[in-house]
């Protein structure tokens, strides 16, 4: 209705606009031919004095004219239908110059028409100082009387049909929108696979609607995984729960051993694991993950895991340079402990660390940290796959050595959070996995430490 009202206003003033210039335009069209008449019968008459004409006798002319010829405030001769009236007009031009007006019919004891009327001014010899001619302005005024009311009839008309066609196209052009917002309102959390329509035109109602759709799928995707991750947080947990309760139970019935105590305490143990890493990931995905940014030395993290791994009895290499970034010393250190905690199981019997500064630096001024194994590896199909949340590429070992499937998914949110990023890649030094993680030097541009 706005777009319409408003369509209909500007075409409105835009009509009467046009319409006054119309008007003027043919009134002094048509006018101006009257003048020119009026002026050459004037100016023939003066020459026919001119000539030395006699006694000369106005009668009436084709285009309608008519002529007085006056000395001072007397009628000398005039035409017929002049004949008996008094001097037209008072004006007394100079010799030779004209002046033209409009007078009223009612001069010439008329109603209604208006009369052009030209004054020449004569030299005394003729016998008369001026002449006077005039003509009917009827066929002028009906013609502007004509545009007037054709613009009358016309300008409702117009608008009329400008209102409608203004109010069909909005109203077309806004039914892809009426269609969105019904879809989207039948949409219920329940069920976010439903998509609004995409209108055929390529426009920007079909760019809302690819947009819309573009949000719902992302919400659908982040639906079904907070939906499978509490399905397998719930199916992780029920494990160390349920043989807890197991070893409870036996301990009930044959008294509490020492290696009753010990089972108690690993499942208890793995069961807080899980229980702080999948806080991780929930504050991760609430996107409140906060970092206390001090300077960190990567190797130094480096060294106290590679001690870690030869006191649990596994070879160890290591190629360590210096290598220094600004992050959160204890997050950087989960990191590295992750990405050991899954070298080791899979490896056959050696793990290499490395980390530094130079070599395959993809950014300028990134620092580098690379944890490799001499395992089965890693199939390129599953490369991506692996930094998902409870994904186990071999289910029967992961479970035996109480992983969750949430390391890597801690790996790189942490990263990711430091602004950097985790890549699996071929295998240089050993034969099996390798996991390189690069991060920034200095913090994203406009974080707080």
């Amino acid at each position: 209705m706005r777009a319409t009202a408003a369509a209909v206003l500007v075409v409105l003033v835009a009509l009467l606009l046009a319409s006054a210039v119309l008007v003027s335009l043919v009134g002094r069209t048509v006018r101006e031919p009257v003048t020119t008449a009026v002026q050459t019968r004037a100016e023939g008459v003066a020459a026919d004095l001119a000539g030395g004409v006699g006694a000369l006798q106005l009668g009436g002319s084709d285009d309608g004219v008519q002529v007085q010829m006056v000395a001072g405030d007397r009628v000398i001769a005039a035409s017929p239908g002049l004949a008996g009236l008094a001097p037209l007009s008072d004006v007394q031009p100079r010799a030779g110059s004209t002046t033209s007006t409009t007078v009223d019919g009612r001069l010439l004891g008329e109603n209604g028409d208006s009369y052009r009327l030209v004054a020449l001014g004569l030299t005394p010899s003729t016998g008369a100082d001026r002449i006077i001619a005039l003509q009917s302005l009827a066929v002028a005024e009906n013609t502007e009387a004509l545009v007037k009311r054709l613009a009358a009839v016309g300008i409702p008309v117009l608008l009329l049909v400008v209102g409608a066609a203004t109010w069909l196209s909005v109203g077309r052009a806004l039914q892809p929108v009426e269609a969105i917002r019904a879809r989207t309102a039948r949409i219920q959390a329940a069920d976010l696979s439903a998509r609004v329509p995409v209108p055929v035109a390529r426009d920007e109602i079909a760019s809302l609607a690819n947009t819309m759709n573009a949000m719902l799928a992302r919400l659908e995707s982040s639906a079904q995984a907070q939906r499978a991750f509490v399905s397998d947080a719930g199916h992780e947990m029920r494990s160390p729960v349920a043989a807890i309760r197991t070893e409870i139970e036996v301990a009930q019935r044959a008294g509490v051993g020492e290696t009753t105590l010990s089972d108690v305490l690993s499942e208890t143990g793995r069961l807080e694991r899980l229980v702080d890493d999948l806080l991780v990931l929930a504050r991760a995905d609430e996107s409140q993950v906060r970092l206390h940014r001090v300077e960190v030395d990567l190797d130094d993290l480096t060294e106290a895991e590679c001690a870690q791994l030869r006191d649990r009895g596994v070879t160890v290499t290591a190629t360590i340079g210096a290598a220094r970034v600004i992050g959160d010393r204890s997050a950087l250190a989960r990191v590295v402990r992750n990405l050991v905690d899954n070298a080791a199981p899979a490896a056959d019997g050696r793990v290499h660390l490395a980390c530094g500064r130079d070599g395959e630096v993809e950014v300028e001024g990134a620092a580098w940290l690379e944890v490799s194994d001499d395992g089965p590896g890693i199939p390129p199909a599953d490369r991506e796959r692996v930094f998902d949340r409870f994904v186990r590429l071999d289910e029967a070992r992961a479970r035996e050595d109480g992983g969750s499937g949430l390391g890597l998914a801690i790996v790189r949110e942490l990263v990711t959070a430091h602004g950097g990023w985790v890549r699996v890649l071929d295998g240089t030094m050993l034969p099996g996995a390798r996991l390189r993680v690069w991060l920034p030097a200095q913090p994203p541009s406009g974080e707080n430490a």
